[in-house]
């Protein structure tokens, strides 16, 4: 493990949960000694996530999403178990200790940052230099103030295909660590490696703290793709970073534009709006949308006018709406993106715009009337019932009834055939939910199985038994006394195997047991997995009687499905647990 254990157990310790959770999330007294407050994972009205101070867990009933302190700050802040811990340890006072080979990725990742910021100097210095003279007259022809040139570090990559490398190299960096940043590729012919961007306006990506992780280069002249981003690396990752956060995030406009490409971010800050945000090269993910909720509550999207775009709006409205934010869409009309629609009406005609873009019922509603002929019969009805289903899927009744008064008009029906028409939508598929709910009651199997798709249970019935005995060993680790033996190879989840087995080694080793102890021995799948075992009653007023009788249920289990196992040997359980035992 890269951290001594002992340095663990005390930044655990000084790291109340309740404490840093309440930093990214309001939390409010309920009923026993939990804390709730809205989980910051997904998308939801009311209050589904849980924070028990006096387990030290955190737990979402909503989307299953769980653990300890440092769970909670790897899922929050996209962190590796390492970079956590030190976010911890920073916010506890406390000094890391470093093992060899964990100081080696330290060092590993400080000099890619280190070389990244020298091949951005190098892109920037370029554009001064004659040989940057193609990327200037782009810049020049998109309006790009020096301001934005300077604010936004952009750069030049010749048209070579060492230059980057030779530059970097008479800086002290190898062949490999290029690599490894992505600015080199290897040449199938042999040799060393070419230049990954070579003539291409390039853009720094800067994440929030000021580092720079990572290029995204447009091509200046003919030829695809049209945006190259750098490949994921020890400090980049495309599908968890945002061009330009780390300026937008101090934007007092209360909002985040997601504008489609990098130029038009550019262009929406040199028009005054330095909220503008875009993603890298890839659709809008998840990842993404749970970073924007940690700076906004409310997301503008703001992509091109085409029908590509329009697409993409569509997928990134339920993409936002699940990490908790208010999604509003902004439609530019005469132009193909806001870039162009600034510079031909004017940042006060996109403020404008900007008022008046559309909440994304309104949006969703709008695209299905374009869709047809609302001043034929046939195209009435087709827009009625497609619209009805946009808005059986509003939760709030008032909303609803909103939104069908506007329905109402357009599909030229009165008010309450819609309201008719929504209510009967809602119910059937409210009807469909409770059908799926039936069917999982009538096969108590299923529902028991984990909601992780990674932790699948092959014996039901055992591993209810096996997480009786981990739910009481992180109670009562004094039980460990209890467990006649058992081994991980008994039980018939790995993950529940494996979970004894580190809760026995530290019980042993006199070290406490905790979720966020353990986070850095399992998944995060199992730690949330974990933490819903530990939600779960129980008590150890009885504990050791519990413990035997789990155990008794394991082995069993084992001897039912073991296709040596004694068939006698089963009676004979079965009897004794019965009481006919002799």
């Amino acid at each position: 493990m890269a951290f001594p254990e002992r340095f663990l157990d005390e930044l655990v310790a000084r790291s109340d949960i309740t404490d840093v959770v309440s930093s990214y999330v309001q939390l409010t007294k309920r009923s026993g000694s939990n804390l709730f407050g809205l989980c910051p994972f997904h998308s939801e009205k009311t209050p589904s996530f849980s924070v028990s101070p006096d387990k030290q867990i955190y737990h979402c009933f909503g989307c299953g999403k769980g653990g300890g302190v440092i769970s909670f700050i790897m899922e929050i802040e996209n962190l590796s178990f390492p970079d956590a811990v030190r976010f911890l340890a920073r916010r506890a006072g406390m000094e890391v200790p470093e093992d060899g080979e964990e100081e080696g990725t330290r060092n590993r990742r400080a000099r890619m940052l280190e070389l990244n910021r020298q091949a951005a100097r190098f892109f920037y210095d370029n554009l001064s230099a004659p040989e940057g003279a193609a990327a200037l007259e782009y810049i020049n022809k998109r309006q790009i103030s020096r301001e934005m040139v300077v604010r936004f570090g952009l750069g030049f990559a010749p048209d070579s295909w060492t230059a980057l490398a030779d530059a970097m190299a008479k800086k002290g960096f190898t062949p490999g660590e290029l690599l490894d940043a992505g600015l080199t590729k290897r040449s199938q012919r042999g040799g060393g490696g070419y230049d990954a961007f070579r003539n291409r306006l390039m853009f720094p990506v800067i994440d929030v703290r000021g580092s720079v992780i990572g290029f995204s280069g447009r091509i200046l002249g003919d030829g695809e793709p049209k945006y190259l981003n750098s490949p994921d690396t020890l400090v980049f990752s495309k599908s968890r970073n945002l061009f330009a956060l780390n300026l937008a995030k101090k934007s007092k406009r209360g909002m985040l534009i997601l504008a489609e490409g990098n130029v038009d971010v550019v262009s929406l800050h040199q028009a005054g709006f330095d909220c503008a945000v875009a993603s890298l090269g890839t659709s809008l993910t998840p990842e993404q949308a749970r970073l924007m909720a940690r700076y906004t509550n409310q997301v503008v999207i703001s992509y091109d006018a085409d029908e590509a775009g329009v697409k993409a709006s569509q997928r990134a409205i339920g993409i936002l709406e699940k990490a908790g934010l208010a999604v509003r869409v902004l439609t530019v009309t005469g132009a193909k993106d806001p870039d162009e629609f600034i510079k031909a009406k004017g940042t006060d005609a996109f403020e404008l715009l900007l008022e008046k873009s559309e909440d994304r019922i309104d949006y969703q509603l709008l695209k299905v009337k374009s869709k047809y002929d609302v001043t034929t019969d046939q195209g009435r009805l087709s827009y009625f019932s497609e619209a009805c289903g946009i808005l059986a899927a509003i939760e709030n009744a008032v909303e609803r009834e909103i939104y069908s008064a506007k329905v109402a008009e357009t599909a030229g029906v009165s008010a309450e055939a819609v309201k008719n028409e929504v209510r009967k939508a809602f119910k059937r598929r409210i009807a469909a939910q409770n059908k799926k709910q039936a069917r999982m009651d009538l096969h108590p199997a299923a529902a028991v199985q984990p909601r992780e798709k990674s932790i699948r249970y092959d014996n039901v019935s055992s591993a209810v038994a096996e997480e009786g005995v981990v739910r009481l060993l992180m109670l009562d680790p004094t039980l460990l006394d209890e467990t006649q033996g058992l081994k991980e190879e008994e039980f018939t989840s790995p993950f529940l195997g494996k979970t004894f087995h580190l809760i026995r080694e530290r019980t042993l080793g006199e070290l406490p047991v905790s979720p966020a102890l353990l986070a850095s021995s399992l998944e995060p799948d199992e730690v949330s997995r974990l933490t819903e075992i530990l939600q779960k009653p129980a008590t150890v007023a009885r504990g050791a009687a519990a413990m035997h009788d789990y155990i008794d249920k394991i082995r069993t289990e084992r001897l039912k499905t073991n296709p040596g196992g004694n068939l006698l040997e089963v009676q004979k359980r079965m009897l004794e647990k019965k009481g006919y035992g002799g």
